[in-house]
């Protein structure tokens, strides 16, 4: 999907089951900002991450909790544009809690890496990919895939 124009929020809804899921994000931002992804609508403190950053100069870690989103207060976006991969495993599984693992290159240098989980058992059926303060930029372009083993 290309955005027309700005925008707040992207959502994949109606997700069907099956394999895991990656979505790819190219986006740009009206200011740097904070990305939140939240599953299936939930907006309870239901995730948490790891997560890891260089800039070529230096680096820095940390590992929040209960937090209300994917990525909140974590993984940032650059208004200089922002390429960002997220890969959900076992996103259908109903007996397991979900991971994710999510890389996210700048346009300014910066590396983020994430390993993130949503403490829910139900199989991911819509994913909303927003930002804390800023919006989508028209023409960035947002990207679901559904990888299937035979």
């Amino acid at each position: 999907m290309t955005l027309g124009s700005s925008a707040a929020s992207v959502t994949f809804s109606g997700i069907p089951a099956g394999g895991d899921l990656a979505v790819v994000v190219s986006a740009g931002t009206t200011a740097t900002s904070y990305l939140a992804v939240r599953l299936n609508g939930d907006t309870g403190s239901n995730y948490s991450f790891v997560q890891m950053y260089a800039n070529g100069s230096s680096t820095y870690s940390t590992s929040p909790s209960s937090q209300t989103a994917l990525f909140n207060n974590g993984l940032s976006t650059s208004a200089g544009g922002s390429l960002i991969k997220m890969d959900f495993l076992d996103a259908s599984a109903t007996d397991k809690h979900k991971s994710v693992i999510a890389r996210h290159d700048w346009a300014t240098g910066f590396l983020h890496a994430i390993a993130g989980r949503w403490a829910s058992t139900a199989a991911i059926t819509s994913i909303e990919i927003s930002q804390t303060s800023s919006t989508w930029l028209a023409g960035s372009t947002f990207h679901l895939y559904q990888i299937v083993s035979e």
